[in-house]
This record gives structure tokens, sequence and C-alpha cells, in this order.
């Protein structure tokens, strides 16, 4: 069996890894400066962009969780797999050959389980498409054209059929080497006395896939109306699919997302697929499941819910359910910062019925005309009272004053109490005293999280200077510098950085590693990565940091300017120093009983000064 895979291979692939585009896989990044970029971090919901992401030094760090790392790491947290399995799968997206300490390449029973399933899929994918090409699904393509889908649709979306069989995917993936105890963790099969079973017969497949087009589940709809099961059968939960954290469509929509800052939310599989095919390339769906907060958070990462912009679009059926759906929805506005809109059609069509009968347009009409999610909450339920009474007229109010009261934007809320105010026929002042006596909507609404949660490492607070001290500050922008951009220190500066001692505590160690790993390292390739192997393993997260942290320049020649000036105004500030400590002990000296040690001072004096000369910057 193949050893562990060699440090130099995992250099390798961290080398060739484009950090910025493993990120934005599952976050929306903009620049945050010369080389370095920010978006909202994946590991906690926050308000406003703390998360940065420096892709030429290869590492991320969030300022408001001091959560930190390299392209593995990030994998292996977002996607929850193992050290190894992370680098083979980097490896294979770079197209590096891994070395393994005892050599060789890892042996079929070796690869990780989680690629195991993955594979699985895959050529469960392969299955299902191919079979709905077969004489067999000639009822499965008829049911994809009265919907108003081509051929070339379906392939688009990857739309598959699953044979009206008991084992037939069973036998093929047996075939190719899966055994049942990998099988039995797809969720691809059901078990009964006799053992596995195809958990999918006669049904149309929608492949779920994650945002690194990996398909992880299925969405499969009955054709027969004599089948006994659900309508739409989901995979069940597995190691690799979370409902409550999937969006249908997303692999495809995530970049018009991030471009656009929209996020439109439709009911089905087929709604996704006339959505973007008339156009609404943001459109996805739940899997099987309400809008919920797994939903939120990936929502807010991928429109950069800053409140710098960006919308969120429901759109949902004109009956009662699609109003609760609706509903429940409007509970986890208070967690989203950008506005979110409800989008229903006039008779209550799906973009799927509106695309088939009245053609792409109507889709594209029914987004347009989208309705404030405040303001279709408040009218939805005001239906629900008699109006032309005092008593409804004074019960709506009671319901929808808390409901004003928690919208944050005071203009949009004054807005709404002015419409509140004509929807009931009461006056405005009236409205505006019940809006400010009322308490919260409803305990349902559960409050956001703080936009800038405390810090989750005890040994960092324990660190973390106190950057309002001038001399800790440049000496953390010193650091940021070196860390950053190694190759702009002249010479001499790097001479005087030998010689001199940082006097902040956390950063003195931090400048220990870096000399450390400048002595052992062959050049500055991975230079990071040496000077944390070179830390102690509480300051990698004050490393990272330091290594991500926008550096203010908007050009390579502003970057090379204020590298330069940062480190000669630190170094001149320790030679200035050195040098009034060193008189002060010159004017104390006995120099008729020690003239020797009186000289030795005196020439350091001199080496000092023409150190401080060549810091000089020559313009």
């Amino acid at each position: 069996m193949a050893g562990r895979i060699t440090r130099e291979s995992i250099d390798k692939v961290l080398e060739a890894t484009d950090l910025k585009t493993v990120v934005e896989e599952h976050v929306s990044l903009r620049t945050a400066g010369i080389g370095s970029y920010k978006g909202l971090c994946p590991f906690h919901d926050e308000r406003s962009p703390s998360f940065h992401v420096t892709p030429s030094k290869g590492f991320y760090h969030c300022f408001g969780c001091q959560e930190s790392g390299d392209a593995i790491k990030f994998i292996m947290e977002t996607e929850h797999t193992s050290f190894s399995e992370t680098v083979e799968l980097l490896a294979a997206r770079t197209n590096i050959s891994l070395e393994y300490e005892e050599g060789g390449a890892p042996e079929q029973q070796t690869v990780a389980p989680r690629q195991r399933l993955l594979q699985a899929h895959q050529i469960a994918d392969e299955f299902y498409q191919q079979a709905l090409t077969s004489p067999a699904a000639s009822h499965a393509r008829a049911f994809l054209h009265e919907k108003g889908f081509t051929q070339q649709d379906a392939e688009l979306f990857g739309v598959g059929y699953a044979p009206d069989g008991w084992n037939e995917l069973l036998s093929h993936l047996q075939q190719r080497g899966f055994t049942l105890e990998e099988l039995t963790e797809t969720g691809l099969f059901s078990e009964g006395r006799r053992g596995l079973y195809d958990r999918f017969r006669n049904r149309l497949m929608w492949p779920i896939k994650d945002m690194t087009d990996n398909t992880i589940g299925y969405g499969a709809r009955q054709l027969d109306e004599n089948d006994k099961g659900p309508k739409y059968l989901n995979t069940p939960e597995t190691p690799l699919y979370k409902k409550s954290q999937v969006l249908y469509g997303l692999n495809m929509a995530k970049k018009h997302i991030a471009r656009e800052r929209q996020l439109v939310v439709v009911e089905g599989y087929t709604d996704v697929m006339a959505a973007h095919l008339a156009g609404i390339q943001t459109a996805v769906a739940t899997c099987g499941t309400a809008f919920g907060e797994g939903h939120v958070r990936i929502a807010r990462r991928l429109i950069t819910d800053d409140g710098s912009g960006g919308e969120i679009i429901f759109t949902f059926d004109g009956d009662e359910a699609g109003q609760k759906a609706a509903m429940r929805a409007f509970e986890f506005d208070n967690q989203i910062v950008a506005q979110t809109f409800v989008a229903v059609a006039p008779a209550g069509q799906d973009p799927n019925d509106l695309r088939q009968h009245y053609g792409d347009e109507a889709v594209r009409e029914l987004i347009k005309g989208r309705t404030p999610l405040f303001e279709f909450a408040i009218r939805t339920r005001l239906k629900e009272y008699n109006l032309d009474s005092v008593e409804g007229r004074t019960g709506a109010l009671h319901y929808a004053a808390p409901i004003v009261k928690e919208i944050r934007d005071p203009i949009m809320r004054d807005g709404y109490i002015r419409e509140l105010a004509g929807w009931l026929g009461m006056d405005v002042d009236v409205v505006h005293q019940a809006v400010q006596r009322a308490t919260k909507a409803t305990s349902a609404r559960k409050p956001a999280e703080p936009s800038e949660p405390q810090q989750s490492a005890a040994g960092s607070q324990l660190f973390r200077p106190d950057l309002r001290d001038p001399v800790a500050r440049m000496e953390k922008e010193a650091l940021e510098v070196i860390l950053q951009r190694p190759e702009t220190l002249s010479q001499e500066q790097w001479k005087a950085l030998y010689s001199s001692s940082f006097k902040v505590p956390v950063y003195n160690a931090i400048q220990t590693a870096v000399l450390a790993a400048a002595r052992n390292a062959q050049d500055t390739t991975n230079w990071v990565q040496h000077v944390t192997a070179e830390a102690p393993e509480a300051l990698y997260s004050f490393v990272t940091e330091l290594a991500v942290a926008p550096l203010p320049a908007s050009s390579e020649e502003e970057v090379i300017r204020y590298s330069r000036d940062i480190m000669n105004r630190l170094l001149e500030m320790q030679i200035t120093e050195q040098k009034a400590e060193l008189i002060g002990r010159l004017q104390r000296w006995n120099s008729q009983e020690d003239p020797e040690g009186f000289q030795a001072i005196q020439q350091r004096l001199v080496e000092l000064e023409n150190q401080r000369r060549f810091l000089r910057p020559i313009d």
C-alpha cells in the first residue's frame, strides 16, 4: 500500500492551485487592493466582509473569526474531506502526479470514501442519461416534451431516466467494482429483506450538484400515476447530500449570481430549467425542503450580502401552499441585508407554466414585476381581516405593526408606515405610534447573528497587540510587507532586519520565524509556508492574517514604494533608538579607563549611521 504524500508533492500542488478559483466556488470575492480579495466568510455569519484572500501567497484569513489557511485547508473545511483526499483532488485538477513516501500512487482501495461516492454518482449520471435515450424511456421523453423541453435541454441539465427495474443500476455499479458497503452510503439504493435494490425506478432524474459541479444526489419525478411513492422522491441524507445546504441549479447559476448580485428561488426542477432557458440564469430551487438557514448562508455569500446592494427573489405558486412558503421565507428576511422580493404571476402560474403558454418573455416579466417581501407578507395577511370594520382594521394593525418595526432601513420603515396607513384607511400618526409601541413580530423569527463576532481563538486574544501603539502598528505593517512582498526588501533592509529586534512580543516571535525561514529556504517560493513552518503553532493565525492583509496601494509601482518606505521607516526608527542608547552609554563611559570599549561604541555608532543613510530613498 502506498505511503504518505511527500512534502515536495504537496508544495507542487499548492503552488499550482489558484486559491481564488477554489474559494470562489463557495464565496463571491471582490477586489480589496492590489492582489487581495474579500468576501463574506463561509465559516461564520457576518454582515460585512472580513474574509480576505491573497492568491499570490496562497492564503486566506478571516479577520472576524480568525479562520485561516491555504487551499487544502479551505477544501477540507468546506467539503469535509481528509487531508490526503484533498491533496489528491487538487492534484487531479492541476494535472500533477503525486509521489508517495514509499513510491508509486495509491492503490484503488486507498481512494478516499468521499471520492468513491462521487465516482459512483458520476457513473450513475452516465447510466441515467443513457437510459433516457432508450426505447423504454419514450414516456419520459414525452413528459419532457409536454413540459416544453427538447432533448438538447435535457442534455444541458443532465436529466436522465431511472429504468423500471429493481437492480439495474445496482448491477451496473457492482460491475464497475463498487462494493455493497460502498453503495449503501450513496443513497441510490434502498434495503429490504433480500438486500439492496434501486431506490429510483421509472422516474425522471435530475442530478443535484454541488458548487464544484459534482453530482451528490438526485431529484426523481414520478411518471406512473399508479406509483405508490411520492410525486418527487429525493436522495436521503448521505455523507455527500445535506438537503438543507443544497440548492438545485447552483452549479450553473453561481457565476451569474455573483456577477448580477441576484438570486432567484423557484420551487421545482422544471422551473429552474424554464427560468434558465428564458434568460433568468440566477435561478435555483430547494430540494424537497423549505428555504432555510443553510440556504440563507449560501445566498448571502454568493451575492456578497454586505448592505451595498443585491437582491433575493422568491417565486411561488399563487395557491395557499405558495403563500405559506413565502411567509416561511419572510421569517429569514432579518438575516439578509439585501432586498428581498416575491414574484407571483397574476394567475398563479409557475415559471415553467408561464414559459410553456406565454413564452420566455413572460418569465422575464414575472421576475421584473417582483413585489417587496415586506409588502407581500403584510398584504397577504391583511386579506384575513375585515377591513370594513373597526375591529378588523385594529386587528390588522396589531398584526402588521411589529413587522414594520423590524424593517432595518429607517427611510423604508417610514415609507411602509405611510403605505400601511393607506391600506388600512387609518391616520399615519396612529399607525406610527402603533409601530413604535410594537414588540417583535413573532418568536419564530430568529435574531440575526452579530455582524462582528468575537474572536474564537483564545490564544489570539492573549497575544493580540494594541494597534493604537504606533510602534506596534509600524511593526505590523512591516511584517505585512515582509510576508507578502519579501522580494521588495533591499540587501541593506535585510541586513538591518537581522541586527534589529521587534518590540511587540508576538511580532518579535514572527520576526524570528521570518529570519529562520530566510536562512533555511533557498528562495521565496511558498514563502509564507516556510515562515509558518518556523513559527510556533499558536502564531499560525497571526502569520496568515498578516499575509493576506491588503496593502494600501493600487498599482505595482505603489506597492514597491510603500514596501520600501514602511521598511525604511521602521528600521530607521529602530536605528535611531539604538543610537540614542549608545550615545547615553558613551556619555557615561570613562574613556581613560577603557579606551577600547569607548572606541567600539563610537564604531558602532558610525555603522548605524551608515545603515540609516542606506535606508534613505533615492528619488
